[in-house]
């Protein structure tokens, strides 16, 4: 079962006018960071149950979890020592990654993590698209530092979350 769920699943497609988004909402709406980020703030999945999950999955004959850890936005469903771009800068304030973990293993079901390389958030990540030039140009990212933030995280989620079944990038 793959899950992909993150800050975009709040405005659910819709920006201004527009309803026909989906989890690229700050590319395909154009959304700069500054306003992108105020979603942090909306952040509180009050019903999220891991161990509901875990079960529904198992019996629905799944084998194993895959949810995004990180997606294009940059937001980490993990607590993260890198970034304050993460679940823990929200009002849930919950480690939704570490939840999630603990109750796949605990229905006998493995974890894994997708982590999208790209990154709309960090201000290293390049190549930076046209239409946010104007607001974030890329004259002083360093991309070495990004794939050093990356490395980072991804030995985080590799030793942080205990045995991990597969992770996508």
């Amino acid at each position: 079962m793959f899950i992909h769920w993150g800050l975009y699943a709040i405005p659910a497609g819709r920006w201004g006018d527009s309803t026909d988004h989906a989890e690229w909402i700050r590319t395909t709406a154009q959304i700069p960071v500054d306003e992108y980020d105020a979603l942090l703030e909306r952040f509180n999945p009050v019903n999220f149950d891991a161990a509901a999950w875990a079960r529904t999955a198992r019996e629905a004959g799944m084998r194993y979890i895959v949810i995004t850890a990180k997606h294009h936005d940059g937001f980490c469903l993990f607590d993260s020592a890198h970034t304050d771009f993460d679940v823990m800068s929200t009002p849930f304030g919950r480690d939704i990654i570490r939840e999630l973990a603990d109750a796949a293993r605990a229905e006998g079901l493995q974890i894994g993590f997708y982590y999208s390389i790209m990154d709309w958030h960090h201000p290293d990540y390049l190549p930076r698209r046209g239409w946010e030039e104007a607001d974030r140009p890329a004259g002083d990212a360093d991309f070495e530092r990004y794939e050093d933030y990356l490395h980072a995280q991804v030995t985080e989620l590799l030793t942080n979350y205990g045995p991990i079944g597969v992770m996508w990038f």
